[in-house]
């Protein structure tokens, strides 16, 4: 079943990329989905992103899309290939130092708050355009500022929906125009299992799936 949940995900969201969200699940759920191809996957937690990524097969390239708190960053360096969750600049500022002393570039998306829920973390998008015009992007040598992020409301007003995700790709397109190495900055991270279809409509180029597949 997860094979063909996969298979009916893929044809629907066609170049748009899945990354596959692992959280509570199993190595053999995980494992149905690497034996039908899949090799992105996606943990919200630091430790079990780290477990899964020495248990499971080394081609996997795992991202990091949940809140990460700084005294966590030092132990993801060099294991996630992307972090989605770049919400603020004293995590900013910590990925740089460790990725520094470590001698790695990391790849990092700015993560915005458009949602109409205090719970959800992210630069308030007024607050980002002052940063970019601050020299945020050139500001961390270690870091690869590689596209955007949002959550939208959980809401059932799929207007709301439309509405975050149209604000999220404005904010990218004036991020990428004035973004130093534009051609770098090509990733829109929205849309999860109850909202994909909406943030494909409006631009997403990577989708965040994880129950749907494991229905």
């Amino acid at each position: 079943m997860i094979q063909q949940n996969l298979k009916t995900i893929l044809e629907e969201i066609g170049e748009t990329q899945l990354v596959a969200v692992s959280k509570y699940r199993s190595n053999e759920e995980l494992m149905e989905l690497y034996n039908a191809g899949q090799r992105v996957f996606a943990e919200n937690r630091v430790q079990e992103l780290l477990r899964k990524e020495v248990e499971l097969p080394q081609d996997i390239e795992w991202h990091l899309i949940g809140h990460l708190q700084t005294n966590k960053v030092k132990q993801i360096i060099g294991k996630a290939a992307l972090i989605h969750s770049g919400d603020r600049t004293k995590l900013l500022k910590e990925i740089q130092k460790e990725a520094a002393k470590a001698g790695l570039t990391v790849n990092v998306l700015l993560q915005v708050h458009v949602a109409d829920e205090e719970s959800k973390y992210g630069f308030q998008p007024d607050n980002l355009k002052t940063e970019i015009s601050n020299e945020l992007l050139t500001r961390y040598s270690n870091i690869r500022f590689i596209g955007i992020m949002s959550m939208a409301t959980f809401t059932d007003d799929q207007e709301q929906v439309r509405s975050e995700f149209r604000k999220t790709k404005q904010l990218f397109d004036y991020i990428k125009e004035n973004h130093p190495n534009p051609s770098e900055f090509t990733a829109i991270s929205m849309g999860m299992s109850g909202d994909y279809q909406i943030a494909i409509e409006e631009g997403a180029t990577m989708v965040r799936i994880g129950s749907k597949l494991f229905e």
